[in-house]
């Protein structure tokens, strides 16, 4: 691994602080703690600036090409940006679906006239996407999924449900995977649509989280149509593009945010348990050793992946295993922070609480990391396959027809 930037990169770094000094104010060295805020309107309206900012400075979409409104520059320049960016006090980012998900699938299989009609929107924030994928009874299992879409003349008619669809009473469009043939087995008869949210038919209902925020939404699909020429890929050919989005999903998605080893160390200096502080435990030692371990684990595996891409590369699966090890770490955190606080863990208001409620916090939106972008079950699998090269799973419903699987099976 070579940890230093090129030339090039060192450069491309220097481009990027200086835009984001000119732009935004620096994190304060010391400053902890993380306070949950849901997505209002106003929130909106400040990432959505800040989107255009960007975009219209060529620090979005880096890697697209210059006919969709990028700098024709590479993955290892969006990261550093994005590792620079983290350093600065900016806006969250509601389009990280649209231009790192959502694009990037519709470049590698949409017409050049789907991509020429909605990159540079999405780049510049002016329309928002969502994935339409989880369903009631196919979340992990994906191509399980029963939503249908027949063929009507030049339209397609879709019903069915969709679930944990992240900010879709926002999204203007979305990226949807449904079956329109089921008398083929079940990765075989799917189709991909872009979506227009504003379609009749289209009824979203947000679900209240035990965080109090309602980001994640369900997504009903009352014979919708939609054109045609919104089909992404072939007809059949809906598990390939879903393969393909869910591919820039792990990249997306990445390591759990949240308090770290580093957080709990400070923490522990200054909780007590039973009289003396925390730290003085053996115990609590050895379990922030582990934490640090583990985070050291994640950095190198980072840096190798992105020497990789340094030197032309491209993302690879060892992006899950960064996703599996930091969302149970970031649970594991939680919960300990919360227990050194003992009868103070009950306390959710960020004015009275330790780091502002962060543990408190944590503990209430780190068990959806670990379903998000892929389940812990889920995200070994891809490890044990496609990293150590390991047999898959056996499968029951292999080569079946779709409408000959039993329904407690599908």
């Amino acid at each position: 691994m070579d940890f230093s930037d090129t030339a090039e990169e060192a450069a491309f770094r220097a481009e990027a602080r200086a835009f984001l000094d000119a732009n935004a104010a620096r994190k304060a060295a010391s400053a902890r703690g993380y306070r949950s805020r849901a997505l209002d309107a106003q929130a909106i309206g400040e990432s959505r600036l800040w989107q255009a900012r960007k975009a219209a400075c060529g620090f979005t979409g880096i890697h697209w090409p210059r006919r969709y409104g990028g700098r024709d520059g590479t993955q290892m320049q969006a990261i550093i940006f994005a590792q620079e960016e983290a350093r600065y006090d900016v806006p969250v980012n509601i389009f990280n679906q649209s231009v790192g998900m959502a694009m990037p699938t519709m470049m590698t299989w949409g017409t050049a006239e789907q991509a020429g009609r909605f990159a540079r929107p999405a780049l510049f924030g002016e329309e928002l996407w969502c994935q339409l994928f989880s369903e009631p009874g196919a979340g992990s299992d994906l191509a399980g999924l029963r939503t249908r879409a027949a063929r009507d003349g030049d339209d397609w008619v879709v019903n069915g449900q969709k679930v944990w669809t992240s900010n879709a009473h926002f999204a203007q469009f979305g990226m949807l995977v449904a079956r329109t043939d089921p008398s083929l087995p079940k990765h075989q008869g799917m189709t991909f649509f872009i979506l227009d949210m504003r379609s009749p038919g289209v009824e979203v209902r947000q679900i209240r989280q035990i965080s109090g925020t309602s980001n994640f939404c369900e997504v009903f699909l009352s014979d919708v149509r939609i054109p045609d020429h919104h089909r992404l890929g072939a007809i059949g050919q809906g598990w390939a593009v879903a393969l393909t989005m869910l591919a820039n999903e792990r990249f997306v998605v990445g390591e759990a945010e949240g308090p770290g080893a580093e957080d709990i160390l400070a923490f522990a200096e200054s909780a007590t348990l039973d009289g003396q502080p925390a730290l003085q435990d053996a115990s609590v030692r050895e379990k922030i050793a582990d934490w640090y371990v583990q985070e050291q684990g994640l950095k190198y595996t980072r840096l190798r992946s992105q020497t990789a891409l340094s030197r032309g590369g491209v993302p690879g699966p060892e992006a899950s295993i960064a996703k599996l090890v930091s969302a149970t770490k970031l649970q594991q955190i939680a919960m300990f922070g919360v227990d050194l606080l003992g009868q103070g863990g009950a306390v959710m208001e960020p004015g009275t609480a330790p780091l502002n409620a962060w543990f408190q916090e944590a503990v209430l939106y780190a068990p959806g990391k670990r379903i998000a972008g892929g389940t812990d079950e889920i995200l070994r699998n891809i490890i044990a396959e496609r990293v150590l090269g390991m047999p898959p799973d056996p499968r029951a419903d292999k080569g079946i027809a779709f409408n000959e699987i039993p329904t407690s099976a599908r």
